[in-house]
């Protein structure tokens, strides 16, 4: 009797034995994780003929064109050097792309023709930025762009002919002009401008008239424009004016005044709005509060998007293109494990037809469940954030990397998302749980919780993150004697900032493009800056005023209190950097017997858009992790 209970205790212990002893993951590739787009940026020409996207040749990207007649492939450029960045569609079948020369720190414009592929240069300018502002059905062989290259601290509108390469000024910018907003023709009707603190919409009936202010707002308040209604003078935008959240609204153009409100939400602002040009209508609204959400007001758009959903299974569904006639659409799909699939949808039959995979090479069974995750930081306030754990049954002791999220020109005013990031996914593959903390400051939550992080850089804003990470140490996820933290722009400054004033905390650091000194931040960023300074005084910090407080938290002054080993990044071409200064604060750190590896490469900007480059950099954070956080396998 008691060799038989023996007998099934053995084997009623087997499959948990074998439970919590499962074969370690398998490692994948840095460069599965990381290699560039097999296809990416797909848009479908205006006449729905043609569907176009971005593919690898000679590992650079370049355009190719796909016909939806008979599915014929064609590659429109082969360039080897440099790789195709922004593209768009004009209304007669123009391809218009843009190409970044980083050795001569210069943007060329071209134009290639589709049927023909002839290729033509339209604009090569050195040291200036350009961005497409509005294609006209119209006039199809203008467009209309913005462009600082007559004064590099100030974005006035052209008219470019891409035909003949005629570039004619349109609107010169007085100063003060950070935006310009045109209707459907490509008719500037609507701009906004900024003293630094208060942000004024201006108006004007016709192209001839003048402009005229209707709408005043302190920073905090916020109205951006989205689209002419098609009705009079009124226009949609989003708003957080006299409420929390972000909403969609109406606006009477020539008062200022707000119409009605055509969706407002309660949980998140709202920062997404899908607008058909076709119906003049608002067909949806989206928000992101722990996942992405959508309501959708347009019936016949909803429609579609349930057709679609029921032919995908599961995931976040976007609409990223639409033919003129508003048949034929392209969308894509993402989790929080697939990098994402492109299809090209067409309504009159309901078909759902595949494009291509962002990146096949990854197996969305392989990786890790992205967690929303909240917390309560030191004075009471609800922090959000996400927690990926690695595969596996442990899920206690483990080692942890936090990544602090960057903004807009290296601020703290951004957010982590939910989704697919290769970031994330290579480190939980590699054995790490990661942290990313939505901080006070962070912008999707309301006005209120983005105005708790104003001059808290450096104070709560480094609070929230260190609570973050006490939390984890107090449920015993993450093992105290191993933990990273990882970041770049202001990320980067939350990294230094980290082993700087909480060396007890964390093993090591890596730092992409940080942001190391508020001083040389405000002085020395690009000119186009210039008018986002004074807002940026009052929720940062006055170099003449609060000087004391920014010396106090940038890092640059502080290389004798970082004892933690360091790898750092930086390209030598990024337009925000101080590389001299970088390269004493290295040196600095240095000198105090620091562990620093310090990585400059010479011709990437503040991202590291070459593959090899890349790969290197992700090869070194693995080593750099394995040898400071030991994980054991």
């Amino acid at each position: 009797m008691l060799n038989r209970l023996k007998f099934i205790l053995f084997f009623a212990v087997i499959p948990v034995w074998l439970g919590c002893h499962t074969p370690a993951e398998r490692q994948i590739p840095v460069r599965d994780f990381f290699k560039t787009p097999e296809k990416s940026f797909f848009k479908i020409s205006p006449d729905g003929k043609y569907v176009s996207y971005l593919k690898p040749y000679k590992d650079k990207q370049n355009l190719f064109i796909q016909s939806l007649a008979d599915g014929k492939e064609t590659m429109a450029t082969s360039f080897s050097d440099y790789p195709v960045r922004d593209y768009f569609w004009t209304y007669n079948n123009q391809l218009v792309f843009v190409q970044d020369i980083i050795t001569q720190d210069k943007f060329k414009m071209y134009a290639l023709d589709v049927n023909t592929l002839h290729l033509r240069n339209l604009l090569n300018e050195a040291k200036v930025r350009m961005r497409l502002l509005n294609c006209s059905r119209n006039q199809p062989d203008i467009i209309t762009i913005t462009s600082n290259k007559r004064d590099s601290a100030k974005f006035d509108v052209y008219q470019l002919n891409i035909k003949t390469g005629n570039l004619k000024l349109y609107l010169q910018n007085p100063g003060n002009i950070i935006e310009w907003y045109p209707d459907d023709d490509g008719k500037i009707r609507l701009a906004k401008a900024s003293d630094g603190v208060d942000e004024t919409i201006l108006y004007r009936a016709t192209e001839s008239g003048a402009f005229r202010p209707i709408i005043k707002n302190n920073f905090k308040n916020s109205v951006i424009p989205i689209v002419f209604t098609g009705k009079g003078a009124n226009f949609y935008a989003l708003s957080n004016v006299n409420r929390d959240k972000m909403a969609v609204v109406e606006i009477n153009a020539e008062n200022g005044k707000e119409v009605k409100t055509v969706y407002a939400g309660n949980k998140a602002d709202i920062l997404e709005v899908g607008y058909s040009s076709k119906k003049s209508c608002i067909e949806y609204a989206g928000w992101e509060d722990a996942k992405p959400h959508k309501f959708y007001l347009d019936t016949s758009a909803k429609r579609i998007y349930q057709d679609i959903k029921k032919h995908l299974n599961g995931g976040v569904i976007r609409f990223v293109g639409r033919d003129s006639a508003e048949k034929k659409f392209i969308i894509d799909t993402y989790t929080d494990r697939n990098p994402g699939t492109y299809y090209l949808y067409e309504s009159n039959t309901g078909k759902l037809t595949e494009l291509g995979n962002l990146n096949a090479s990854i197996n969305p069974d392989e990786l890790c469940s992205m967690q929303p995750v909240a917390f309560k930081a030191s004075d009471g306030m609800l922090i959000n954030g996400y927690l990926t754990l690695p595969r596996g049954n442990n899920k206690t002791n483990l080692p942890v990397v936090v990544m602090p999220h960057n903004g807009p020109y290296n601020s703290p005013w951004g957010r982590n998302n939910w989704g697919y990031s290769a970031d994330v996914q290579f480190l939980a593959n590699r054995g790490y749980a990661v942290f990313q903390v939505n901080y006070r400051g962070s912008t999707g939550y309301g006005k209120a919780f983005k105005s708790a992080g104003f001059k808290q850089v450096g104070g709560k804003i480094q609070d929230d993150i260190t609570d973050g990470v006490k939390w984890l140490i107090t449920r015993r996820t993450a093992d105290p004697k191993r933990i990273a933290i990882f970041g770049g722009g202001f990320g980067g400054f939350s990294a230094l900032y980290g082993v700087s004033f909480h060396p007890e905390l964390y093993n090591c650091a890596i730092v992409q493009y940080g942001l190391i000194n508020f001083f040389t931040y405000f002085k020395h960023g690009p000119p186009f800056f210039k008018p986002y300074l004074q807002m940026n005084y009052e929720m940062v910090g006055n170099p003449e005023t609060d000087a004391n407080q920014l010396r106090a938290i940038s890092p640059v002054f502080h290389a004798d209190k970082i004892k933690a080993p360091l790898l750092i990044f930086q390209g030598a071409k990024d337009p925000s950097a101080n590389i001299s200064e970088l390269n004493q604060f290295v040196r600095e750190l240095r000198n105090h017997g620091d562990s620093v590896t310090y990585v400059l490469k010479d011709n990437e900007r503040t991202y590291f858009k070459n593959e090899r480059n890349r790969m290197e950099m992700y090869a070194q954070i693995e080593r750099f992790l394995n040898a400071h956080l030991k994980v054991k396998r």
